[in-house]
Protein backbone atom coordinates (compact mmCIF):
# COMPACT_ATOMS: atom_id res chain seq x y z
CA UNK A 1 0.00 0.00 0.00
CA UNK A 2 2.84 2.40 0.81
CA UNK A 3 4.40 1.89 -2.63
CA UNK A 4 1.06 2.33 -4.37
CA UNK A 5 0.24 5.43 -2.34
CA UNK A 6 3.68 6.93 -3.02
CA UNK A 7 3.32 6.35 -6.77
CA UNK A 8 -0.16 7.93 -6.76
CA UNK A 9 1.08 10.88 -4.74
CA UNK A 10 4.05 11.44 -7.07
CA UNK A 11 1.83 11.29 -10.14
CA UNK A 12 -0.79 13.72 -8.89
CA UNK A 13 1.96 16.05 -7.61
CA UNK A 14 3.54 16.15 -11.07
CA UNK A 15 0.23 16.52 -12.92
CA UNK A 16 -0.96 19.31 -10.63
CA UNK A 17 2.47 20.97 -10.83
CA UNK A 18 1.87 21.18 -14.58
CA UNK A 19 -1.61 22.56 -14.06
CA UNK A 20 -0.71 25.05 -11.31
CA UNK A 21 2.38 26.48 -12.92
CA UNK A 22 0.12 27.73 -15.70
CA UNK A 23 -2.24 29.34 -13.16
CA UNK A 24 0.63 31.16 -11.46
CA UNK A 25 1.98 32.34 -14.80
CA UNK A 26 -1.51 33.50 -15.82
CA UNK A 27 -1.78 35.58 -12.64
CA UNK A 28 1.69 37.12 -12.89
CA UNK A 29 3.03 37.24 -16.44
CA UNK A 30 0.96 35.82 -19.33
CA UNK A 31 -1.31 38.85 -19.79
CA UNK A 32 1.39 41.35 -20.87
CA UNK A 33 3.27 38.76 -22.95
CA UNK A 34 0.40 37.21 -24.87
CA UNK A 35 -2.29 39.92 -24.74
CA UNK A 36 -0.25 43.16 -24.93
CA UNK A 37 -2.92 45.07 -26.85
CA UNK A 38 -5.35 44.73 -23.91
CA UNK A 39 -5.52 46.91 -20.82
CA UNK A 40 -3.99 45.48 -17.63
CA UNK A 41 -7.39 44.28 -16.37
CA UNK A 42 -8.49 42.90 -19.74
CA UNK A 43 -5.13 41.17 -20.22
CA UNK A 44 -5.48 39.44 -16.85
CA UNK A 45 -9.02 38.39 -17.73
CA UNK A 46 -7.82 37.01 -21.08
CA UNK A 47 -4.99 35.10 -19.39
CA UNK A 48 -7.47 33.63 -16.90
CA UNK A 49 -9.66 32.74 -19.87
CA UNK A 50 -6.92 30.50 -21.26
CA UNK A 51 -6.51 29.14 -17.72
CA UNK A 52 -10.21 28.23 -17.68
CA UNK A 53 -9.93 26.26 -20.94
CA UNK A 54 -8.02 23.61 -18.99
CA UNK A 55 -11.02 23.09 -16.76
CA UNK A 56 -13.36 22.79 -19.73
CA UNK A 57 -11.11 20.04 -21.10
CA UNK A 58 -10.96 18.08 -17.84
CA UNK A 59 -14.45 16.47 -18.12
CA UNK A 60 -13.60 15.42 -21.68
CA UNK A 61 -10.38 13.90 -20.37
CA UNK A 62 -12.31 12.06 -17.67
CA UNK A 63 -14.65 10.61 -20.33
CA UNK A 64 -11.76 9.57 -22.60
CA UNK A 65 -9.52 8.13 -19.89
CA UNK A 66 -12.47 6.88 -17.85
CA UNK A 67 -13.47 4.72 -20.81
CA UNK A 68 -9.95 3.29 -20.91
CA UNK A 69 -9.93 2.77 -17.14
CA UNK A 70 -13.28 0.99 -17.00
CA UNK A 71 -12.64 -1.20 -20.05
CA UNK A 72 -8.90 -1.89 -19.96
CA UNK A 73 -7.79 -1.15 -16.40
CA UNK A 74 -6.77 1.68 -14.11
CA UNK A 75 -3.05 1.22 -14.74
CA UNK A 76 -2.90 2.33 -18.43
CA UNK A 77 -4.68 5.58 -17.51
CA UNK A 78 -1.89 6.55 -15.13
CA UNK A 79 0.74 6.33 -17.87
CA UNK A 80 -1.14 7.98 -20.74
CA UNK A 81 -2.51 10.91 -18.74
CA UNK A 82 0.85 11.78 -17.18
CA UNK A 83 2.66 11.65 -20.54
CA UNK A 84 0.08 13.88 -22.23
CA UNK A 85 0.08 16.54 -19.52
CA UNK A 86 3.87 16.60 -19.26
CA UNK A 87 4.38 17.06 -23.00
CA UNK A 88 1.78 19.83 -23.22
CA UNK A 89 3.33 21.68 -20.29
CA UNK A 90 6.84 21.60 -21.77
CA UNK A 91 5.39 22.90 -25.03
CA UNK A 92 3.81 25.90 -23.24
CA UNK A 93 7.30 26.96 -22.20
CA UNK A 94 8.37 26.96 -25.86
CA UNK A 95 5.55 29.15 -27.26
CA UNK A 96 6.89 32.50 -28.57
CA UNK A 97 5.23 35.65 -27.25
CA UNK A 98 2.71 37.84 -29.09
CA UNK A 99 5.50 40.22 -30.09
CA UNK A 100 7.15 37.40 -32.06
CA UNK A 101 4.33 35.49 -33.79
CA UNK A 102 1.25 37.64 -33.16
CA UNK A 103 -2.18 36.06 -32.71
CA UNK A 104 -0.72 32.57 -33.13
CA UNK A 105 0.83 32.88 -29.65
CA UNK A 106 -2.40 33.00 -27.59
CA UNK A 107 -3.95 30.47 -29.99
CA UNK A 108 -1.18 27.98 -29.24
CA UNK A 109 -1.62 28.65 -25.52
CA UNK A 110 -5.29 27.72 -25.80
CA UNK A 111 -4.54 24.43 -27.58
CA UNK A 112 -1.81 23.41 -25.14
CA UNK A 113 -3.87 24.40 -22.11
CA UNK A 114 -6.69 22.23 -23.50
CA UNK A 115 -4.31 19.27 -23.75
CA UNK A 116 -3.12 19.88 -20.18
CA UNK A 117 -6.70 19.72 -18.96
CA UNK A 118 -7.39 16.62 -21.02
CA UNK A 119 -4.52 14.77 -19.34
CA UNK A 120 -5.37 15.95 -15.84
CA UNK A 121 -8.98 14.88 -16.34
CA UNK A 122 -7.76 11.30 -16.56
CA UNK A 123 -5.00 11.44 -13.95
CA UNK A 124 -7.13 11.94 -10.86
CA UNK A 125 -9.43 9.01 -11.56
CA UNK A 126 -6.61 6.60 -12.37
CA UNK A 127 -4.42 7.57 -9.39
CA UNK A 128 -7.24 7.59 -6.86
CA UNK A 129 -8.80 4.31 -7.98
CA UNK A 130 -5.46 2.53 -8.02
CA UNK A 131 -5.12 3.42 -4.34
CA UNK A 132 -8.78 3.13 -3.30
CA UNK A 133 -9.30 -0.31 -4.84
CA UNK A 134 -6.21 -1.71 -3.12
CA UNK A 135 -6.84 -0.13 0.29
CA UNK A 136 -8.46 -1.92 3.27
CA UNK A 137 -11.99 -0.61 3.77
CA UNK A 138 -11.45 0.69 7.32
CA UNK A 139 -8.47 2.84 6.19
CA UNK A 140 -9.57 3.73 2.67
CA UNK A 141 -9.81 7.47 3.34
CA UNK A 142 -6.34 7.51 4.88
CA UNK A 143 -4.65 5.73 1.97
CA UNK A 144 -6.51 7.72 -0.67
CA UNK A 145 -5.44 10.93 1.05
CA UNK A 146 -1.95 10.36 -0.39
CA UNK A 147 -2.93 11.33 -3.96
CA UNK A 148 -4.88 14.22 -2.40
CA UNK A 149 -1.62 15.54 -0.91
CA UNK A 150 -0.22 15.60 -4.46
CA UNK A 151 -1.93 18.87 -5.45
CA UNK A 152 -0.37 20.63 -2.43
CA UNK A 153 3.09 19.37 -3.35
CA UNK A 154 2.54 20.26 -7.00
CA UNK A 155 1.49 23.77 -6.05
CA UNK A 156 4.50 24.22 -3.77
CA UNK A 157 6.88 22.93 -6.44
CA UNK A 158 5.42 25.23 -9.09
CA UNK A 159 5.30 28.33 -6.95
CA UNK A 160 8.56 27.58 -5.17
CA UNK A 161 10.35 27.51 -8.51
CA UNK A 162 8.64 30.74 -9.59
CA UNK A 163 9.62 32.30 -6.26
CA UNK A 164 13.25 31.22 -6.65
CA UNK A 165 13.39 32.59 -10.18
CA UNK A 166 11.79 35.86 -9.08
CA UNK A 167 14.41 36.22 -6.36
CA UNK A 168 17.38 35.28 -8.56
CA UNK A 169 16.50 37.12 -11.77
CA UNK A 170 15.80 40.70 -12.66
CA UNK A 171 12.28 41.60 -13.76
CA UNK A 172 13.53 41.86 -17.35
CA UNK A 173 15.11 38.40 -17.23
CA UNK A 174 12.00 36.88 -15.64
CA UNK A 175 9.74 38.42 -18.30
CA UNK A 176 12.12 37.44 -21.10
CA UNK A 177 12.85 33.76 -20.34
CA UNK A 178 12.68 33.02 -16.60
CA UNK A 179 8.94 32.31 -16.56
CA UNK A 180 9.51 29.50 -19.08
CA UNK A 181 11.84 27.46 -16.85
CA UNK A 182 9.06 25.94 -14.65
CA UNK A 183 7.32 24.69 -17.79
CA UNK A 184 10.49 23.07 -19.12
CA UNK A 185 11.11 21.42 -15.74
CA UNK A 186 7.81 19.55 -16.16
CA UNK A 187 9.49 17.23 -18.68
CA UNK A 188 11.95 15.88 -16.11
CA UNK A 189 9.22 15.51 -13.49
CA UNK A 190 6.95 13.62 -15.89
CA UNK A 191 9.76 11.26 -16.87
CA UNK A 192 10.45 10.48 -13.21
CA UNK A 193 6.76 9.86 -12.55
CA UNK A 194 6.46 7.46 -15.48
CA UNK A 195 9.46 5.46 -14.26
CA UNK A 196 7.98 5.27 -10.77
CA UNK A 197 4.73 3.82 -12.11
CA UNK A 198 6.22 1.02 -14.21
CA UNK A 199 6.01 -1.56 -11.41
CA UNK A 200 2.40 -0.91 -10.35
CA UNK A 201 -0.10 -3.77 -10.50
CA UNK A 202 -3.72 -3.61 -11.67
CA UNK A 203 -6.33 -3.26 -8.91
CA UNK A 204 -8.10 -6.36 -7.53
CA UNK A 205 -11.52 -4.74 -8.05
CA UNK A 206 -10.89 -4.46 -11.80
CA UNK A 207 -9.43 -7.97 -12.10
CA UNK A 208 -12.44 -9.48 -10.31
CA UNK A 209 -15.06 -7.35 -12.00
CA UNK A 210 -16.00 -9.76 -14.78
CA UNK A 211 -17.28 -8.35 -18.06
CA UNK A 212 -16.34 -4.63 -18.25
CA UNK A 213 -18.80 -1.99 -19.34
CA UNK A 214 -18.85 -1.65 -23.11
CA UNK A 215 -19.78 2.05 -23.05
CA UNK A 216 -19.13 3.31 -19.51
CA UNK A 217 -20.26 6.87 -20.25
CA UNK A 218 -23.62 5.62 -21.54
CA UNK A 219 -24.15 3.55 -18.40
CA UNK A 220 -23.24 6.53 -16.22
CA UNK A 221 -25.59 8.81 -18.17
CA UNK A 222 -28.46 6.32 -17.89
CA UNK A 223 -28.09 5.11 -14.33
CA UNK A 224 -26.01 7.68 -12.45
CA UNK A 225 -26.70 11.09 -14.00
CA UNK A 226 -28.24 12.48 -10.81
CA UNK A 227 -25.25 11.33 -8.79
CA UNK A 228 -22.83 12.94 -11.27
CA UNK A 229 -24.65 16.28 -11.07
CA UNK A 230 -24.79 16.19 -7.27
CA UNK A 231 -21.09 15.39 -6.93
CA UNK A 232 -20.18 18.12 -9.42
CA UNK A 233 -22.24 20.67 -7.53
CA UNK A 234 -20.87 19.49 -4.19
CA UNK A 235 -17.24 19.82 -5.27
CA UNK A 236 -17.66 23.23 -6.92
CA UNK A 237 -16.96 25.16 -3.71
CA UNK A 238 -13.66 23.35 -3.18
CA UNK A 239 -12.41 24.38 -6.59
CA UNK A 240 -13.73 27.91 -6.20
CA UNK A 241 -12.04 28.28 -2.83
CA UNK A 242 -8.71 26.83 -3.91
CA UNK A 243 -8.35 28.89 -7.07
CA UNK A 244 -9.63 32.06 -5.43
CA UNK A 245 -6.72 31.76 -3.00
CA UNK A 246 -4.00 30.39 -5.26
CA UNK A 247 -4.73 32.24 -8.51
CA UNK A 248 -7.09 35.22 -8.20
CA UNK A 249 -5.63 36.48 -4.92
CA UNK A 250 -2.12 36.56 -6.44
CA UNK A 251 -3.29 38.78 -9.26
CA UNK A 252 -5.40 40.98 -6.95
CA UNK A 253 -2.70 41.37 -4.29
CA UNK A 254 0.09 42.23 -6.74
CA UNK A 255 -1.85 44.36 -9.22
CA UNK A 256 -4.46 46.11 -7.07
CA UNK A 257 -2.95 46.20 -3.59
CA UNK A 258 0.68 46.68 -4.61
CA UNK A 259 1.90 43.66 -2.62
CA UNK A 260 5.32 42.40 -3.71
CA UNK A 261 5.10 39.28 -5.88
CA UNK A 262 7.38 37.27 -3.58
CA UNK A 263 5.43 38.27 -0.46
CA UNK A 264 2.11 37.22 -2.00
CA UNK A 265 3.55 33.89 -3.15
CA UNK A 266 5.01 33.14 0.29
CA UNK A 267 1.68 33.84 2.00
CA UNK A 268 -0.19 31.47 -0.30
CA UNK A 269 2.51 28.80 -0.19
CA UNK A 270 2.61 28.81 3.62
CA UNK A 271 -1.16 28.24 3.78
CA UNK A 272 -0.99 25.43 1.19
CA UNK A 273 1.92 23.79 3.08
CA UNK A 274 -0.14 23.54 6.26
CA UNK A 275 -3.11 22.28 4.25
CA UNK A 276 -1.00 19.47 2.80
CA UNK A 277 0.30 18.52 6.24
CA UNK A 278 -3.17 18.16 7.77
CA UNK A 279 -4.67 16.20 4.84
CA UNK A 280 -4.07 12.77 6.50
CA UNK A 281 -5.73 14.06 9.68
CA UNK A 282 -8.89 14.96 7.77
CA UNK A 283 -8.78 11.51 6.16
CA UNK A 284 -8.46 9.76 9.52
CA UNK A 285 -11.49 11.69 10.76
CA UNK A 286 -13.31 10.55 7.63
CA UNK A 287 -12.50 6.93 8.40
CA UNK A 288 -13.67 7.42 11.98
CA UNK A 289 -16.80 9.56 11.58
CA UNK A 290 -17.76 9.22 7.92
CA UNK A 291 -17.20 11.03 4.63
CA UNK A 292 -20.38 13.11 4.50
CA UNK A 293 -20.05 14.78 7.96
CA UNK A 294 -16.55 16.00 7.09
CA UNK A 295 -17.77 17.36 3.75
CA UNK A 296 -20.70 19.19 5.35
CA UNK A 297 -18.47 20.67 8.05
CA UNK A 298 -15.84 21.87 5.58
CA UNK A 299 -18.43 23.30 3.22
CA UNK A 300 -20.20 25.17 6.03
CA UNK A 301 -16.88 26.58 7.24
CA UNK A 302 -16.09 27.77 3.72
CA UNK A 303 -19.36 29.70 3.49
CA UNK A 304 -18.78 31.38 6.85
CA UNK A 305 -15.13 32.26 6.12
CA UNK A 306 -15.51 33.99 2.74
CA UNK A 307 -16.12 37.54 4.00
CA UNK A 308 -13.40 37.39 6.69
CA UNK A 309 -10.95 36.06 4.08
CA UNK A 310 -11.61 38.94 1.69
CA UNK A 311 -11.35 41.44 4.56
CA UNK A 312 -7.99 40.00 5.64
CA UNK A 313 -6.71 40.02 2.05
CA UNK A 314 -7.71 43.69 1.75
CA UNK A 315 -5.35 44.69 4.57
CA UNK A 316 -2.35 43.89 2.31
CA UNK A 317 -0.51 42.86 5.49
CA UNK A 318 1.34 39.54 5.03
CA UNK A 319 0.33 38.01 8.39
CA UNK A 320 -3.35 38.85 7.96
CA UNK A 321 -3.34 37.70 4.34
CA UNK A 322 -1.79 34.40 5.39
CA UNK A 323 -4.43 33.98 8.11
CA UNK A 324 -7.22 34.49 5.60
CA UNK A 325 -5.70 32.02 3.17
CA UNK A 326 -5.07 29.45 5.89
CA UNK A 327 -8.68 29.48 7.10
CA UNK A 328 -9.86 28.93 3.53
CA UNK A 329 -7.42 26.09 2.91
CA UNK A 330 -8.37 24.29 6.14
CA UNK A 331 -12.05 24.48 5.17
CA UNK A 332 -11.12 23.17 1.73
CA UNK A 333 -9.12 20.16 2.94
CA UNK A 334 -11.77 19.19 5.49
CA UNK A 335 -13.88 18.36 2.42
CA UNK A 336 -11.27 17.24 -0.08
CA UNK A 337 -9.27 15.15 2.36
CA UNK A 338 -12.00 12.47 2.14
CA UNK A 339 -13.23 13.02 -1.43
CA UNK A 340 -10.82 10.46 -2.92
CA UNK A 341 -12.51 7.77 -0.80
CA UNK A 342 -16.02 9.21 -1.03
CA UNK A 343 -16.42 9.46 -4.81
CA UNK A 344 -15.25 5.92 -5.72
CA UNK A 345 -17.53 4.49 -3.03
CA UNK A 346 -20.53 6.22 -4.62
CA UNK A 347 -20.13 4.33 -7.93
CA UNK A 348 -20.19 0.63 -8.79
CA UNK A 349 -16.84 -0.80 -9.99
CA UNK A 350 -17.78 -1.27 -13.66
CA UNK A 351 -18.31 2.49 -14.22
CA UNK A 352 -16.31 3.84 -11.27
CA UNK A 353 -13.43 5.33 -13.26
CA UNK A 354 -15.78 7.25 -15.54
CA UNK A 355 -18.41 8.26 -12.99
CA UNK A 356 -16.07 9.44 -10.24
CA UNK A 357 -13.76 11.30 -12.64
CA UNK A 358 -16.59 13.00 -14.58
CA UNK A 359 -18.26 14.21 -11.37
CA UNK A 360 -14.95 15.40 -9.97
CA UNK A 361 -13.95 17.31 -13.10
CA UNK A 362 -17.38 18.81 -13.80
CA UNK A 363 -17.07 20.36 -10.35
CA UNK A 364 -13.85 21.93 -11.63
CA UNK A 365 -15.71 23.57 -14.52
CA UNK A 366 -18.32 25.07 -12.20
CA UNK A 367 -15.94 26.14 -9.45
CA UNK A 368 -12.44 26.35 -10.97
CA UNK A 369 -12.84 27.66 -14.50
CA UNK A 370 -15.16 30.53 -13.65
CA UNK A 371 -13.81 31.69 -10.31
CA UNK A 372 -10.65 33.60 -11.38
CA UNK A 373 -12.56 35.27 -14.22
CA UNK A 374 -15.66 36.11 -12.12
CA UNK A 375 -13.57 37.26 -9.16
CA UNK A 376 -11.36 39.50 -11.32
CA UNK A 377 -14.45 41.09 -12.90
CA UNK A 378 -16.21 41.55 -9.54
CA UNK A 379 -13.08 43.08 -7.99
CA UNK A 380 -12.61 45.53 -10.86
CA UNK A 381 -14.21 48.43 -9.01
CA UNK A 382 -12.73 50.56 -6.25
CA UNK A 383 -13.10 49.44 -2.65
CA UNK A 384 -12.99 46.01 -1.01
CA UNK A 385 -14.06 43.15 -3.31
CA UNK A 386 -17.12 42.11 -1.30
CA UNK A 387 -18.70 40.87 -4.50
CA UNK A 388 -16.02 38.16 -4.63
CA UNK A 389 -16.90 37.07 -1.09
CA UNK A 390 -20.60 36.97 -1.97
CA UNK A 391 -19.88 34.94 -5.10
CA UNK A 392 -17.79 32.39 -3.18
CA UNK A 393 -20.36 32.13 -0.40
CA UNK A 394 -23.07 31.53 -3.01
CA UNK A 395 -21.09 28.68 -4.57
CA UNK A 396 -20.61 27.31 -1.05
CA UNK A 397 -24.35 27.27 -0.39
CA UNK A 398 -24.92 25.42 -3.67
CA UNK A 399 -22.33 22.81 -2.66
CA UNK A 400 -23.76 22.51 0.85
CA UNK A 401 -27.17 21.67 -0.63
CA UNK A 402 -25.64 18.99 -2.88
CA UNK A 403 -23.65 17.41 -0.06
CA UNK A 404 -26.84 17.26 2.02
CA UNK A 405 -28.49 15.16 -0.72
CA UNK A 406 -25.62 12.67 -1.06
CA UNK A 407 -25.59 9.45 1.01
CA UNK A 408 -22.94 8.31 3.48
CA UNK A 409 -20.62 5.60 2.11
CA UNK A 410 -18.20 4.77 4.94
CA UNK A 411 -18.03 0.97 5.27
CA UNK A 412 -19.61 -0.33 8.47
CA UNK A 413 -17.03 -1.31 11.09
CA UNK A 414 -16.42 -5.05 11.31
CA UNK A 415 -17.69 -6.35 14.65
CA UNK A 416 -15.08 -7.98 16.89
CA UNK A 417 -15.80 -11.71 17.22
CA UNK A 418 -17.13 -12.72 20.66
CA UNK A 419 -15.05 -15.45 22.32
CA UNK A 420 -16.61 -18.43 24.03
CA UNK A 421 -15.67 -17.11 27.47
CA UNK A 422 -17.25 -13.72 26.79
CA UNK A 423 -20.36 -15.46 25.45
CA UNK A 424 -20.78 -17.47 28.63
CA UNK A 425 -20.19 -14.44 30.84
CA UNK A 426 -22.62 -12.19 28.99
CA UNK A 427 -25.97 -11.54 30.66
CA UNK A 428 -29.06 -12.92 29.00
Amino acid sequence: MLRLAAASLAGTAIEFYDFFVYGTAAALILGPLFFPTFSALAGTLAAFGTFGVGFLARPLGSVLFGHVGDRYGRRPVMFASLALTGLATVAVGCVPSYATIGIAAPSLLLVLRFLQGLGLGGEWGGAVLLTAEHAPAHRRALWTSFPQIGPSIGFLLANGLVLALSAGLTDAQFHDWGWRVPFWAAGLLALGGLLLRTSLAETPHFREMGEPARLPLLEVARGHWRLVLLTAGALAVGYALFYAVTTWSLAYATQRLGVDRMVALVCVMAAVSIMGAVTPLAALLGDRYGRRPLCLAGCGAAVVWMFPMVALLGTAEPLWMFSGFLGAMLAFITMFGVIAAYLPELYEPRVRCTGAAVGYNLGGVVGGALTPIAATALAGRDGPPWGVAAYLAGVGLLSLSCFALLPETRPAPVARPVTGTESEAAPA
